[in-house]
């Protein structure tokens, strides 16, 4: 789940002054976290206290009002700051972007392959969704990216290969393919158009169904986790959390490189710091 974070820190400068090229320095001083980060924790915190309904709003109202000013929605954050504990309908693309932890949520060597423990993880993440995101479009895009995680997960656990590797091309070109087919099966996204394509016309979209499936390509065309990153801030739009979520699935993928990770520890508050820190004992990769 750490790779959402990645992704929204070296994407926070960029949601509003795009650039379409992948050459660019990954860190720069002026990046930041932004609520992308701070729900991504709070989701993995609604998981350790126990993953109930109630878990995931009292998890997001607290979080919220902890870091009021990283950049929510303006309806997101009045839900964060009223007593109002239900849902608010929204299809944007928060949903998705937060819930890569309930797809981390279990060890590395489960299979995921069995029907039991990927209905388990879908039930978290649809959990998570509902908490405000209860439109069909928000739950979806939350579930695809669960979906996809998982599949990574298992083929890597399955075959025990390291997809970094150039001897492991083929079978991370099959583990994707896995991934591109059950999503446009499951969930009817779009992944037809390469980064190509879709790069020169995109701009800002909210939308879990504007979001999801460009973020989702910028992964699957990757050849390591920094090229996901950087395939998906060079599309433009809304950078940061089109980062976050490739760079959730690109961890499924490849894992996310030492020096970069602690390059974006970094930046975070010491409080994020130490529910990461609590999280990283209760899974162990």
């Amino acid at each position: 789940m750490f790779g959402a974070i990645v992704g929204d820190i070296a994407g926070s400068i960029y949601e509003w002054n795009n650039i379409k090229t992948k050459e660019f320095e990954l860190f720069q001083k002026n990046c930041f976290f932004t609520d992308d980060s701070v729900m991504t924790v709070a989701t993995a915190d609604a998981l350790m206290r126990g993953g109930r309904p109630d878990d995931f709003i009292d998890a997001y109202k607290e979080w919220g009002r902890r870091f009021p000013d990283v950049g929510y929605g303006e309806r997101f954050l009045g839900w964060v700051l009223k007593e109002d504990r239900g849902p608010n309908h929204s299809w944007g693309n928060g949903s998705a972007m937060r819930v890569s932890p309930c797809a981390f949520w279990g060890r590395a060597d489960y299979d995921f392959t069995d029907p039991e423990l990927f209905r388990s993880a879908r039930t978290l993440a649809e959990r998570s969704a509902r908490t405000t995101h209860d439109h069909p479009e928000g739950i979806k895009g939350a579930l695809a990216i669960t979906d996809a995680i998982l599949i990574a997960r298992s083929e890597r656990n399955r075959l025990g290969v390291d997809f970094n590797q150039e001897s492991n091309t083929l079978l991370l070109a099959e583990c994707k393919e896995k991934i591109r087919r059950h999503t446009i099966a499951e969930y009817g996204y779009n992944l037809s158009r390469s980064l190509e394509e879709i790069r020169p016309t995109y701009q800002f979209n909210g939308s879990c169904q504007g979001t999801v499936p460009p973020a989702m390509e910028a992964a699957l065309e990757s050849c390591g986790f920094e090229d996901a990153l950087r395939n998906a801030i060079s599309l433009g739009g809304d950078s940061d959390t089109l980062a976050a979520i490739s760079c959730s699935l690109a961890e499924a993928l490849y894992g996310i490189p030492e020096a970069i990770k602690q390059t974006a520890r970094s930046f975070l508050d010491p409080a994020l710091l130490k529910v990461l820190e609590r999280w990283e004992h209760c899974v162990k990769e």
